[in-house]
């Protein structure tokens, strides 16, 4: 097998001209030796501190926005740079609902009337919960065609389910540990959002497990943790981001 030219073992004579030439090479490459450490790092800090600028951005995104400046110069910076689609719409200093967002609760307010008063909840809450589970609208679950499911809330396809499935990626909390596993599941999916919100209602009423998140009015906390102790989502923080998200529309709608 031929040897790669760097591995010839072919030996030179060493005269004091390539002696003088091999110092000064070997200085180099001692030189670089340095300069890539270095640069190794200062890559590895700074993957250290986009990774965490990163982790910032997920969980302000994810507990629904409010106020940009709750985030550091380096995650406002990712934030407003590195979205396709800004989930958030347009954060102002005070933390108002962004023109993204509002268009969404503007799209689905009929349904979370009537969703809420099936429910004995604040429409607001019906609302925080959608737009929790679906990145207010910017982020849906679709059919293998891209084909929008219309599911705002996330409902898994069980075997009683008789309608139309579509398979996703979705993020699964383990019990105990809280490690967050990337698992594909089969979602329902739905003509429309009118049907959407209806089987969430009734998925709601008819699981006894939710019972204690019914007739909770306007206490966001309360229908929250209904929802999280009845198992309706994996993620341990899932009860915190939602009353976040709640108090925040309600309040927003108090000042209308």
């Amino acid at each position: 097998m031929r040897q790669p030219d760097f591995l010839s073992t072919r030996a030179t004579p060493a005269t004091p001209s390539t002696m003088a030439t091999n110092a000064v090479q070997g200085n180099m490459r001692a030189t670089n030796a340095t300069n890539a450490t270095a640069a190794t790092a200062n890559s590895g800090s700074f993957s250290s501190v986009f990774q965490q600028v990163q982790g910032d951005v997920a969980r302000f995104i994810e507990q629904g926005g409010g106020s940009a400046t709750t985030l550091n110069p380096q995650g406002r910076a990712y934030l407003e740079q590195s979205q396709p689609v800004n989930v958030l719409g347009r954060i102002s200093q005070g933390g108002e609902i962004g023109e993204v967002q509002q268009q969404f609760l503007a799209s689905i307010k009929p349904w979370t009337q009537e969703t809420g008063a099936r429910l004995g909840v604040a429409p607001e809450i019906v609302a925080a919960h959608a737009a929790l589970e679906s990145g207010w609208g910017q982020r849906p679950l679709r059919q293998g065609t891209g084909e929008d499911t219309n599911n705002l809330f996330g409902i898994k396809a069980g075997g009683k389910w008789q309608g139309e499935v579509a398979s996703n990626l979705t993020t699964e909390y383990e019990a105990g540990s809280g490690t967050a596993l990337k698992k594909t599941e089969r979602f329902r999916s739905y003509p429309d959002q009118a049907s959407a919100f209806r089987d969430y209602a009734q998925v709601l009423l008819d699981n006894p497990r939710y019972r204690a998140a019914l007739n909770t009015g306007a206490d966001a906390g309360a229908f929250a943790q209904g929802l999280a102790r009845g198992g309706y989502a994996t993620d341990p923080n899932y009860a915190a981001k939602l009353t976040q998200l709640a108090t925040r529309l309600q309040r927003t709608a108090a000042a209308e």
